[in-house]
């Protein structure tokens, strides 16, 4: 957690310089404790870095393709020529995933993580998938994940202003 700490100080410390007015002052702090509250309910003091760095990107303002681009990234091991994703690190790609919803009490159990898993892998003989498998699973936008699309669907429509008056 101190760890974290200190890489969200610098991280929020940097956008702050490169857009000046537009971060709270306590974005760090604030962001810490959500972290903790999704991946630390215990209280041991201890994320893992994986965990914390896939919730900043969900909750980033980028587009759910770039997301799920980084997602793989994060996940993905290599075979010497490609990267592949496997079964274990797409279930705990979910799981990380889920502790999202999870605190504000929108979870899922542990079988929709492994039914999101089985329909990811279905049709697949291999014990890892490429990205462009993984890309397109990810775009059918499998249930366990829907409320990611439907944020950034949310968060997108923030900015559109229309010049139409209403009487």
């Amino acid at each position: 957690v101190q760890r974290i700490s200190g890489m969200l100080m610098e991280l929020f410390q940097g956008v702050r310089l490169e857009k000046p007015g537009q971060v709270d002052q306590r974005a760090a702090e604030f962001t810490l404790s959500l972290l903790v509250a999704m991946y630390d309910r215990s209280g041991t003091g201890y994320i893992k870095i994986r965990s914390a760095a896939t919730a900043l990107i969900a909750l980033s303002g980028d587009t759910p393709l770039a997301k799920y681009r980084a997602f793989f990234q994060f996940y993905a091991v290599s075979d010497g020529k490609v990267a592949l994703i496997t079964r274990s690190a797409l279930r705990s790609l979910l799981t990380d995933l889920n502790q999202i919803p999870a605190v504000v009490g929108e979870s899922c159990s542990l079988s929709c993580v492994e039914i999101a898993t089985h329909s990811c892998f279905r049709g697949v003989l291999k014990s890892a998938i490429v990205e462009e498998k993984f890309l397109s699973w990810l775009r059918s936008e499998p249930a366990v994940l829907l409320w990611l699309p439907t944020c950034y669907r949310l968060s997108a429509t923030e900015m559109v202003s229309h010049q139409a008056r209403c009487r």
